[in-house]
């Protein structure tokens, strides 16, 4: 079956460039790329004044299954993620059982080959059950498809264990995702530690319990050589931490997420769970670092930390409820909203850090649009405004902070090896 997406504004993600072209498919592969490509029979997606995007990539997604179906499954999280423009996800190991080992690397490949809609690689655990003591079999966890290693949800707190985990990740070629927090830093918090968390009476979680970790990571990359990407980092001495690391040549990358550039700590106010994140929310001068992070390249990926919970979870008191929000379904608009709207990214450069810059860190394909590439393509209309309304998520869960605020730039097309799975803001599958 052949397809072809007419007329639209081509995201080079190599060049940063966007150039008008046609874009034709053929059996899920891009066979021509040119100037007013002919028909010739093919099914026409007209793209006028629209972004035609290498396919999206989250690289960091909880999909919940096995084990926490009640809060999302591997059916509902890549149907959130095609509409949300993905046409990729990477999903951590924190379900139960933890992926720490082969059987259920398999078996989560098996239930995505069933129930899946986009493209999803499993991310295992450094340790095992991830209680960061002893580190798990990664030879037979690559060798079962996983891309990389990390306990996320918790920190790796033993530095020899977690030296020793990038000893072996490094001999593998696989990267280590790092969740850095210090617990005892941490100290059960419910929200960043300052003006606010006094105002409302919250236990404070200090900036110093994430950078600190952040230091020592990158120590430990330096000494071992491993590939670390930083999850979801929040402050702007991690910011400042991860600039001086690469200037010195450590092979160290990171992400933030949408909440983390959006929202601060005053968001908090009110007490709406919806808004209770780890790492917590920050201040507005992180907010700043941040923005300038991902403006001047030390920031290289935007990924979503999609975590959801269900209704009953979340409406306790604010101290009580679990750390997370959805945002596979909201992320394409907040990029487009807060940073290429004012013109903190172009939308070439936006697009660069949700699809070749995961890609290039996952070691996965994609991300970039090419003849002979899979047809992964997601098309954006930078003009189109919608309110969030959680309701109609494709999402199990809708745990989110974000209800009522309209976005603009939306993708309005997913495609996963030259299938629609997306169209118009409606699952076609």
């Amino acid at each position: 079956m052949q397809l072809l997406i007419k007329g639209g504004n081509l995201v080079n993600t190599e060049k940063l460039t966007i150039e008008k072209a046609d874009v034709l498919i053929n059996d899920g592969v891009i066979t021509a790329i040119s100037e007013q490509l002919p028909i010739n029979g093919a099914e026409v997606i007209e793209a006028a004044d629209k972004l035609v995007c290498p396919g999206l990539i989250d690289m960091h997604v909880h999909l919940r299954e096995p084990g926490f179906e009640a809060k999302e499954t591997i059916a509902t999280g890549t149907r959130a993620a095609a509409m949300g423009g993905f046409t990729a996800v990477a999903c951590m190991p924190n379900t139960n059982p933890i992926v720490d080992n082969a059987a259920v690397v398999r078996s989560i490949l098996e239930l995505v080959r069933a129930e899946g809609v986009v493209k999803v690689y499993p991310i295992a655990a450094i340790t095992k059950g991830s209680k960061g003591a002893e580190i798990t079999e990664m030879g037979d966890l690559k060798e079962a498809g996983a891309i990389a290693l990390s306990d996320d949800g918790q920190p790796v707190s033993d530095s020899g264990v977690m030296r020793r985990g990038m000893q072996y990740a490094h001999m593998l070629g696989l990267p280590v995702i790092s969740h850095s927090e210090d617990k005892s830093l941490a100290a059960e918090g419910a929200m960043h530690e300052g003006y606010y968390s006094t105002v409302l009476g919250l236990k404070g979680i200090p900036a110093a319990a994430e950078e600190v970790m952040v230091a020592r990571d990158i120590l430990l990359a330096e000494n071992t050589g491993c590939r670390l990407h930083l999850a979801h980092i929040s402050t702007a001495g991690s910011v400042e931490l991860v600039r001086q690391a690469k200037r010195r040549g450590v092979k160290v990358t990171c992400e933030v997420t949408p909440h983390h550039f959006t929202l601060t700590d005053a968001d908090v106010v009110g007490y709406n769970t919806a808004t209770k994140v780890n790492p917590p929310l920050r201040t507005a001068a992180d907010v700043a670092a941040v923005k300038e992070g991902l403006a001047d390249g030390t920031i290289d990926v935007i990924a979503t930390d999609h975590a959801p919970h269900t209704a009953e979870e979340k409406a306790v008191e604010y101290q009580y409820a679990p750390f997370g929000l959805v945002g596979l379904e909201t992320a394409v608009g907040l990029v487009f909203t807060e940073l290429v709207a004012p013109g903190v990214l172009t939308a070439a450069q936006a697009i660069a850090k949700l699809s070749c810059m995961p890609a290039a860190v996952l070691a996965v394909p994609g991300g970039k649009l090419a003849v002979g590439e899979r047809a992964d393509i997601t098309i954006i209309d930078p003009e189109r405004k919608e309110k969030v309304d959680p309701t109609g998520f494709a999402s199990k869960s809708k745990n989110s902070p974000f209800v009522g605020r309209v976005l603009k730039g939306l993708p309005v097309v997913t495609m996963v090896n030259g299938k629609i799975v997306m169209k118009d803001r409606r699952l076609t599958i």
